[in-house]
């Protein structure tokens, strides 16, 4: 019985955390590297290091008078040159901040005015960090409506709820062919994607936004590439062919089409120019190997309001740029970010083997090391190379096909209670761990594994992908038997 196994888990917790310090003695992670080295540089509250390059510009620019303006204009710039003068860009201090001006600036109703103000709703499909991009509302249907009330650090108003928007609504859509069992010690439902059925979805979006028309505002969804997101099924040129049907949607109702693609790449990954979204919004320290801060691309009438509420959009006296006050001046990247942005950038425009070679080095990495795990536990797993994400999805959510119990499931709910044993036990191994809930696993170089230049150190990523194979056949040990 499922439920049985993971109250096994929850009781033997003390002794998977007590095998997987023995393991990490065991294979050899040096003390000195212990809790300095991970799975991803990509998670918001451990950044990886920064390349020597991007230090270099940083410090270089920091040493000269240049007017922020000009800095965004060099952003602005680089962009129009790889995906044309009609798209524009506005740099903003994280992504969570482009979310946030995007959602305000294209998908509330207007404060102003006289006369009792309207409701707004925007459509999302029910996948995976619904707490970003599907939380700037309020959920319709109700029974949504507490699906992200135990996330993060702070519940309540001060949580994730206090993020909600202006009378606006979200209308959670859940994706045909897609499952959503209850899994993990904190017992949740999981968004198990990996058979999305595309047309199905679609036309399921599109009977939704018809029952909504008169209060549609705007349509989101993540950005990804891989089969653990739902986006496994691409046209000839390697576009997801859902997020292509969101842009047409968005379109037949003269909405905008906004991409979550936080854990992604401008240049190098999910094509605006080819999917067809109004914009796309990045977190640049994710990633690319900038700084903390984020980036948004869209088309040009779409970046309008978009800059105008950033304060850089142009002073009213007629200037093709600014570096104002505005409604969300407090979402400022600053200088430092932006010279990052424009040394990160230059690379994935000139030089995009920096990030993608590593890429190939720890994908052979990954696969040789997961080849250890024992064969029963082998079968169902997808490994999936991401150049959008710089990352290697493990998913594992096959391991449970034909009514068997695989690997065990953590919610993400598991992870903000403590609860998600396969980031918790690395932890304990001096592993910093990375997003692995929803029986997906995301692995990236940069924390630790890779050295000035970025490139993979062979020995530290064996180490900590060695040390998460060995802590899933502890945690299977203690589910299954």
């Amino acid at each position: 019985m499922k439920f049985k196994m993971y109250k096994k888990l929850q009781v033997n917790i003390a002794n998977i955390y007590a095998e997987a310090k023995k393991v990490a003695d065991e294979i050899g992670i040096p003390q000195e590297l212990r809790g300095k080295f991970g799975l991803t540089g990509a998670i918001s509250g451990c950044p990886a290091p920064l390349r020597r390059d991007v230090q270099e510009a940083i410090h270089k620019g920091t040493s000269q008078v240049v007017p922020l303006a000009a800095l965004v204009d060099e952003v602005r710039a680089l962009v129009k040159s790889v995906y044309g003068d009609a798209y524009d860009a506005a740099p903003v201090n994280t992504c969570e901040a482009g979310l946030w001006v995007s959602f305000d600036s294209l998908f509330t109703p207007p404060n102003l005015g006289r006369g009792d103000n309207y409701r707004a709703r925007y459509l999302a499909p029910y996948e995976k960090h619904m707490h970003h991009q599907a939380s700037y509302g309020r959920p319709f249907p109700p029974r949504f409506k507490d699906f992200i009330a135990d996330r993060g650090s702070t519940p309540g108003e001060l949580g994730f709820y206090g993020k909600r928007q202006n009378n606006t609504d979200v209308i959670i859509v859940p994706m045909e062919g897609a499952e959503y069992p209850v899994h993990g010690i904190k017992y949740w439902p999981v968004p198990l994607l990996t058979k999305v059925d595309v047309k199905k979805t679609l036309a399921k979006m599109a009977k939704v936004a018809e029952r909504h028309a008169s209060t549609l505002t705007g349509i989101t969804s993540l950005g990804y590439e891989s089969p653990g997101y739902g986006y496994a099924d691409k046209d000839r040129d390697g576009v997801s062919l859902l997020q292509k049907g969101y842009s047409a949607l968005a379109r037949e109702y003269d909405i905008p089409y906004v991409i979550d693609n936080a854990w992604g790449l401008p240049f190098v990954g999910t094509d605006i120019t080819k999917n067809g979204a109004d914009a796309q919004v990045y977190s640049m320290d994710k990633a690319t190997g900038s700084a903390t801060s984020g980036l948004i691309i869209g088309k040009e009438d779409v970046l309008v309001p978009i800059r105008r509420a950033l304060g850089m959009h142009g002073d009213r006296w007629g200037t093709t740029a600014s570096y104002g006050k505005a409604a969300y001046v407090t979402q400022d990247p600053g200088k430092e970010a932006l010279l990052a942005q424009i040394a990160a950038l230059g690379v994935l425009k000139e030089r995009p083997e920096v990030l993608t070679k590593p890429l190939d080095d720890l994908e052979k990495i990954v696969r040789d090391e997961f080849a250890a795990l024992a064969p029963e536990l082998q079968k169902g797993i997808i490994i999936t190379k991401s150049y959008n994400s710089t990352a290697i999805e493990v998913n594992y959510e096959g391991t449970w096909a034909d009514g068997k119990m695989g690997i065990p499931i953590f919610s993400i709910e598991d992870m903000y209670a403590g609860t998600h044993l396969l980031q918790a036990g690395l932890s304990q191994m001096g592993v910093i761990p990375t997003i692995a809930y929803d029986a997906n696993i995301y692995i990236s170089p940069g924390l630790g594994t890779t050295d000035e230049d970025g490139q993979i150190v062979e020995e530290r990523a064996r180490l900590a992908v060695r040390a998460l194979v060995r802590l899933i056949e502890i945690v299977c040990k203690y589910a299954h038997n």
